[in-house]
């Protein structure tokens, strides 16, 4: 494992803690302000909501959760990201894995306070299913970064796990 800067170690997490903070910002509106009182957020989700009715009919709801899913896959990836500042890749991506997923906890029940939202915990599956992709795709992308680095510099590259 290869020490990180303090600047990297800082800025890999404060984009975690702006990534959680945009997550509940998030889940404490409702389809009313996502609707009217977000400006872009507001404009874009108008336009999938749209998209969504046109082809699934009124009643389907898929925006929702591929919302979840997104913004967990991004989550998952930042703190696998953070953490391996602290621990081996592999074990970083399980407990970013975990520690997303307990987020996801806590954030259905944030919503049960919310008016006009609910505690969902198909939501929590979809918020896990993406924090496992996203910690996935880091952990692909740092090894294979991790590999050219060593062939770079002449050195064995790591065995395959």
């Amino acid at each position: 494992m290869a020490r990180k800067s303090t600047a990297f170690v800082v800025a890999s997490w404060v984009l975690v803690v702006l990534c959680a903070g945009f997550i509940f910002f998030m889940s404490s509106n409702t389809d009313t302000g996502l609707n009217d009182d977000l400006g872009l957020f507001s404009l874009v989700f108008q336009d999938l909501k749209a998209l969504q009715a046109q082809l699934l009919g009124p009643g389907v709801d898929v925006v929702s959760s591929i919302a979840h899913f997104c913004e967990y896959a991004v989550f998952g990836a930042l703190l696998a990201n953070a953490l391996r500042c602290h621990m081996p890749l592999r074990r970083a991506c399980l407990v970013a894995v975990a520690c997303a997923s307990l987020y996801g906890v806590s954030d259905e029940f944030h919503q049960l306070f919310v008016p006009g939202r609910m505690c969902d915990p198909m939501d929590w599956l979809v918020d896990t299913a993406g924090a496992a992709l996203g910690s996935g795709l880091a952990y692909l992308q740092l090894r294979r970064r991790r590999r050219e680095g060593e062939e770079r510099l002449g050195k064995e590259p790591l065995p395959k796990r």
